[in-house]
């Protein structure tokens, strides 16, 4: 079994490397990413283990076909850079559905007190000798609207941490979850009722065609003057330049993110000695009114464990001519796709 593994960094190749012993697998680590450019590396592999920066388009996928790829094996719960259409019946792809919701929802929990309280400023004041506290002023949480976007496992877990914290939780999804609503006592509202009634909305949601670009100008001029935005979900969330046009006139307060909607060119690379020629970046960057973090609220011990584990059990699963457990369909976004004697989807 011959795995070919795209945008490796150290992490990824020790925490890897020790999890396969228990597998055996011949895996080839490249550091670049999975793009038009690069897939003829993929010639001669069974396997390809891909991430939320690679690019798996069209072109890629159809590339890969005929290199012989017969399996895709994300290491991320989101699949929203795969063109499942053009995998149907080509390529079997699966993912990593549940690695840790408490990770992203404890990072979150982070950067909202970070933005909240200027953390993040605080620190390099006193590191420069200066223990002024103008400008640092926060708010109680307690008793303050926090309005979540998306109410899966991550969306629960947050609301499970903040409501600890004495806040009232607002929450609004396509699909509402009223057993876990009365659990954990949060109510649903329609989105244009969270918006206006929030003091902080955080967005926990997939990335869909629905929800691409659902924080736009028409709804943040719904949202209160000092409201917070966090984003730990994906980048393609936001309209950015909506965003920072917000943010420079005050119509909004903050902004805490972990997601960018062009990151893929940045983040997880070091930039820090050249020029950020993304010019919506580098304003993000320089807003003092912005905390950005690049994509790391997955990133605990447990959740990358948990990702190399569950990854090689989905390789095996196809290296041993099984079910896929955690299979990534098209047809099964759209209806009722029905599985062949091996309960595969093709």
């Amino acid at each position: 079994m011959k795995i070919a593994f795209f945008d490796t960094k150290p992490y990824d190749k020790k925490i890897f490397d020790d999890m396969n012993k228990s597998f055996g697998y011949d895996i080839k680590y490249f550091e670049t990413r999975l793009l038009e450019e690069t897939v003829d590396l993929t010639k001669g592999y069974d396997v390809v283990c891909a991430f939320v920066n690679d690019d798996l388009g069209s072109k890629t996928i159809n590339r890969m076909y005929e290199n012989g790829v017969k399996f895709i094996a994300l290491r991320s719960a989101g699949y929203n850079n795969v063109d499942l259409k053009e995998t149907y019946e080509k390529i079997n792809v699966a993912n990593v559905p549940k690695y840790s919701p408490y990770a992203v929802a404890e990072h979150t929990v982070g950067l909202i007190l970070s933005m909240n309280r200027k953390i993040h400023k605080a620190y390099y004041r006193t590191k420069d000798g200066n223990f002024t506290i103008n400008g640092l002023m926060g708010f109680d949480m307690r008793g303050k609207t926090i309005g979540i976007i998306g109410t899966g496992k991550i969306g629960q877990t947050l609301i499970e941490i903040l409501s600890g914290f004495g806040m009232r939780v607002l929450a609004y999804d396509k699909f509402p979850n009223e057993e876990a609503a009365e659990k954990l006592g949060y109510e649903y509202v329609d989105l244009t009722d969270l918006l206006e009634k929030s003091d902080i909305i955080s967005l926990n949601c997939p990335l869909t065609k629905e929800t691409y670009h659902m924080i736009n100008e028409q709804t943040l001029s719904f949202m209160k003057p000092n409201a917070m935005v966090v984003n730990t979900g994906r980048g393609r969330l936001i309209n950015t330049k909506d965003l920072i046009e917000a943010l420079k006139s005050g119509k909004i307060g903050s902004a805490a993110l972990d997601v960018y909607e062009e990151e893929n060119e940045y983040f997880f690379e070091d930039f820090s000695s050249e020029i950020i020629e993304d010019d919506m970046l580098a304003r993000l960057i320089s807003l003092p009114n912005v905390l950005l973090t690049s994509h790391q609220a997955f990133f605990t011990n447990e959740a990358i464990t948990n990702i190399a584990r569950v990854t090689l059990e989905n390789i095996k699963e196809y290296a041993d001519d099984k079910a896929y457990t955690n299979e990534v369909c098209y047809r099964c976004k759209k209806e009722k796709c029905t599985k062949n004697e091996k309960g595969r989807c093709f």
